[in-house]
This record gives C-alpha cells, structure tokens and sequence, in this order.
C-alpha cells in the first residue's frame, strides 16, 4: 500500500478507534483498507440510489400530480395542497415544509441520516425547479395511479440509500415514542387531516383521487423497500428432522440453522431432546417445501413468520430445483 492510501486509511478508520500516534501493523492497514473501500462503496450505492429517486419523485410530481392538482399524504402532500391554493412554487414550499423535519431528524436519528435526507430534499427541490417533464396525460385516474407510482417509487429508492424524501416519516418517529403508538399509525392520521382539508379547500373528487394517489405511492414505496422476494423464516420441530433437513439443503438447495432443543407436553412437562430446524426462503417457494415436509412427517410442527430481509448466506445464491 502506497503512502498516499495508507495515510487515507489512517486518518479516516483507524485512528478513530485507536489512539493517534499509534504504528499501525500490515494487517491492521489492509484491514482498514478493506473497511474504507466498502464505506465508499455503499457512501456512493447509497447517493445512486437517491438520485435516481430524486428523478423518480419529481418526475411523478411535475409529469403528474402537479398539473391535475392532486396531491399526496405526508410534507409532499402538504407542500402540493399549499400550492395549489395559493400558487406559490412547489421547490420552495418543498424546502420550508421540511426543514423542521430535518432538523428533528439531525437529533433523533443522527447526523447521516439527516444529511442524506438534506441531500434527497434539496436535490428534489432543484429537479423540480429546474427540470422539466411533459404532462404525461389528463386523464384523471391514470394520473392518480402513475403519479403515486413513481412518487412511492422515488421515496422507496431514497428510503434504501439511507435518506428520507417526505420529512413526516421523522415526526411519526418521534410522536410514536411520546404516545406509545405505531409510526403507521401518526402518518396515517397526519395523511387524515391532510386530506380532510383537501375535502373542504380543493374538492371532493379531488380527495378522493389524491387518496387513490397515497395507495399507489404506499404500496410502491413498500414494493420498493421491501422487494418482489419476501423471505419467509420457517421453523421445523419434527422426529424426522433429518430427513427433512437433507430435503431441505439437498433437494430445495437452502441453508438450514439447527437448534438443539426440548419439547415438553403431557400434565407432568415431560421434556426430551430435539433438533429445531430454521430456514429462510421466499413466499414463491414456501409451497414446495410445505408439500415436501408433509411427504416426509404430516405431523411435524411448523412455524412461518415474516423476515423483513436477509444478508448472507446462500439463499440467493443457489436455484431452488425442482
């Protein structure tokens, strides 16, 4: 490692966990080498990610909502509302809606978070300034479905580079904690209100078109964040667990996790030793191994929660057979 590098490496990961006058070992340089090539690596993964959602969210905005006058839920919804009512521009609403937001995230969630979504705010207040996009079409419920579309679509990307496009997510954060309820829950009474007031101040179609608008954006911004692969975790409790384990990563090509466990049952807890088989896959292949596990023991036990997301492993890197 050159002089150039391993300064970099020592001024940037090292001498923030160990003292500064400290020599640093070869393999402790290649490691923080390592360490700061995969910090870069996913800092600008991260800003790809944004900006594409910048392109995405304001495209949605200006090809879209803007010209029928719809609006969305949450600082977007209140900054499309605000303009139009009163005409002022939308980037500069965008900017004061959530500066507040900002802020409060800068306390709650850190410093990281904050900038990128500094970054997502500003970078949507400019595109939407500056950029223009053809109105796609009038027709008012295409309008609805393809502008909540690629407004959830921009959010969902901005979500997974790390930032936050629609500031309310951070005050639902905060008021979940001080009111002991959900953060679903705060934005959909902030997202309510927002629309009540567009009953009485716009209309009632509307209303109801900007709502068919927050539906398309949810579901997106879910579909985007989540993925097309929701893993499944299963849990496998069985007397023929062997079996079913060399099903399982022979025949479904999966990883498995076995725990060493005990079973209890009858008046007295009467308990023995069993083997407690763990996997993860996605929904399209819980089915088969449904079906292999009842062709092996129908009274085994099995229990299916949701996984929010997997890294690792080999889940993705072998083809379920068939």
């Amino acid at each position: 490692m050159n002089s150039f590098w391993t300064k970099v490496v020592v001024e940037t990961i090292l001498q923030r966990k160990n003292e500064a006058d400290k020599d640093y070992s070869s393999f402790e340089l290649a490691k923080g080498f390592r360490e700061l090539r995969v910090t870069v690596v996913e800092l600008l993964k991260d800003f790809v990610l944004i900006a594409f959602g910048i392109a995405s969210a304001s495209f949605g905005l200006k090809g879209f909502l803007l010209p029928s006058k719809f609006i969305d839920g949450g600082a977007t919804g209140m900054a499309l509302l605000t303009t139009a009512l009163t005409g002022l521009p939308l980037p500069l609403l965008l900017l004061i809606i959530n500066i507040p937001f900002v802020f409060l995230g800068y306390k709650i969630l850190g410093r990281q978070v904050a900038f990128k979504t500094a970054v997502a705010i500003t970078g949507l207040a400019i595109c939407t300034a500056l950029v223009h996009f053809p109105e796609v079409t009038h027709d008012k419920l295409l309008v609805a479905v393809f502008g909540g579309f690629f407004l959830g679509a921009g959010i969902g990307l901005t979500v997974r580079g790390g930032g936050v496009i629609d500031g309310t997510e951070v005050l639902a954060i905060v008021l979940s904690k001080r009111f002991s309820t959900t953060i679903g829950d705060i934005i959909t009474v902030i997202n309510i209100l927002i629309f009540g007031i567009a009953v009485y101040l716009l209309s009632v179609e509307t209303a109801l078109y900007s709502m068919i608008t927050y539906l398309a954006a949810s579901k997106t911004v879910d579909f985007v964040v989540e993925g097309i692969e929701e893993y499944i975790g299963v849990t496998i409790i069985s007397a023929k667990n062997e079996e079913i384990r060399e099903m399982i990563t022979n025949d479904l090509g999966r990883g498995i996790t076995v725990y060493r466990g005990k079973r209890g049952f009858g008046k007295h807890g009467e308990t023995n030793d069993v083997d407690i088989i763990y996997t993860v896959m996605t929904r399209l292949e819980l089915n088969k191994l449904n079906t292999e596990v009842e062709k092996i023991d129908p009274h085994a036990f099995v229990v299916i929660t949701n996984v929010r997301d997997t890294k690792g492993g080999i889940i993705k890197r072998r083809p379920m057979k068939h």
